[in-house]
């Protein structure tokens, strides 16, 4: 298997596959509302949303045409949380091997993009807004360049702050 940023990683030893191909399934329809803009490609690409704050690049994303009047009531400074598709991910891991763990994890026990449905999600702040011309700089992001972007949605402290939770290290 090989995709447009080279081939796609083997499994690892004891990890372990689907009986079936969820990206057959057919079960639903997505709309892209855009297209995120990185610096990123395999081998280099953070493997994380705080790594990739500390690598220092900001990102861009270019909405797709008829989306930017979404725009309106967003401003620079604001958090917002994205959802975007991580089309160059796995889809059949079920269980995977992380190199930085002895065991292998359940894929729904990580946050790897590898998995059925390779949606992720970071919280990332609006650095920059051009509403004309359908675009929004962002601190940045763990994705590589050409990601498409599903949805964004702001992010509210008031709603998406778990109540009564303490962290939990789901990897110590």
């Amino acid at each position: 298997m090989s995709d447009v940023h080279g081939d796609i990683p083997p499994i690892r030893e004891g990890e372990k596959l689907l009986d079936f191909d969820p990206a057959e399934s057919g079960d639903a329809t997505l709309a892209f509302i855009g297209t995120i803009r990185t610096p990123w490609r395999r081998g280099d690409c953070p493997k994380n949303i705080g790594k990739a704050r500390e690598a220092g690049q900001g990102a861009r994303i270019d909405l797709a045409k008829g989306y930017a009047d979404g725009l309106t009531g967003l401003r620079v400074g604001q958090p917002v949380m994205l959802l975007y598709w991580m089309n160059q991910a796995r889809r059949d891991l079920i269980q995977q091997m992380p190199r930085h763990v002895q065991a292998p994890r359940g894929t729904f026990a990580l946050r790897s993009p590898n998995r059925p449905n390779p949606v992720a999600m970071s919280a990332v702040t609006i650095t920059s807004l051009d509403p004309a011309a359908g675009m929004i700089g962002i601190d940045a992001i763990d994705c590589f360049d050409m990601t498409p972007l599903i949805d964004m949605k702001p992010w509210l402290p008031s709603v998406d702050t778990p109540a009564g939770t303490e962290l939990v290290t789901a990897l110590a």
